[in-house]
């Protein structure tokens, strides 16, 4: 990459693209062109709505924001915590009508990529699309995560499973202090990820607390152990193919 300075808006992509293969200044120019101006998405509102057909795909560029379906009794199960410098939607691009909304879980700003633009990078571009084409398939290997947590695992472990797995794809984009991120989440948000009481959740970071593997206060977790919090959560990384592997 170019050692000229990145545009703020697509910073976090562009180091989170990039410890999985090198991408060239061209490609980087290609990136911002592609992107609109920066907007301001409200806490609770939806980004991108269910059964909606979106135009272009939303890239989160700083703030939390989710993916969700909403069950017949009006609940609503989280399937994926989007951070900054995911596309929220990419898939949006082929998939046309969304079969699951996208809610702004904090304040969010976000910039958008009409499909149109995004059809011509493709052509344009085959090494960037190869690459955005492995964030839609890491994106399809957290979902399988989420889905052996919910059946398999612990509520201790699972919950454990997503500290290890929000702390390492926040340190991707830049988003961590030492062993340390914010999480501005309420535990009933926390509960809608991982399917289970407010009541229950609470218990839950009390009892990692306990084990002396975090300290959770005020919207920032510190890892004290990892070691130990990895075992909890029988937590393996690949999944996230945080390394360089030139695709």
């Amino acid at each position: 990459m170019s050692d000229q300075p990145m545009p703020p808006r697509i910073t976090t992509l562009v180091e989170k693209l990039a410890l999985r293969d090198r991408l060239s200044a061209v490609e980087v120019e290609a990136l911002d062109d592609l992107l609109g101006p920066p907007r301001f998405i409200e806490a609770g509102a939806d980004i991108v709505r269910e059964h909606a057909h979106p135009q272009h795909s939303t890239l989160l560029i700083a703030g939390f924001s989710a993916r969700y379906i909403t069950v017949a009794d009006g609940g609503r199960q989280i399937t994926e915590i989007n951070v900054a410098g995911d596309f929220v939607d990419l898939h949006s691009l082929l998939m046309k009508q969304m079969d699951h909304g996208v809610v702004a879980l904090t304040a969010c700003t976000v910039v958008q990529a009409p499909h149109t633009k995004l059809i011509q990078l493709t052509e344009r571009h085959p090494h960037l699309t190869r690459l955005l084409w492995l964030d839609t398939i890491i994106d399809a290997a957290i979902h399988r995560q989420w889905l052996a947590a919910m059946g398999r695992r612990s509520g201790l472990g699972h919950l454990a499973h997503l500290v290890c797995e929000l702390y390492l794809r926040l340190q991707a984009a830049g988003q961590t202090g030492e062993m340390s991120f914010d999480l501005p989440l309420t535990q009933s948000m926390l509960g809608d990820a991982l399917g289970l009481s407010t009541v229950h959740v609470s218990r839950l970071i009390t009892e990692l607390r306990g084990e002396g593997v975090v300290q959770w206060s005020g919207g920032r977790v510190q890892i004290l152990d990892w070691h130990r919090l990895a075992e909890i959560a029988e937590f393996d990384p690949t999944y996230l193919r945080l390394h360089s592997e030139p695709v």
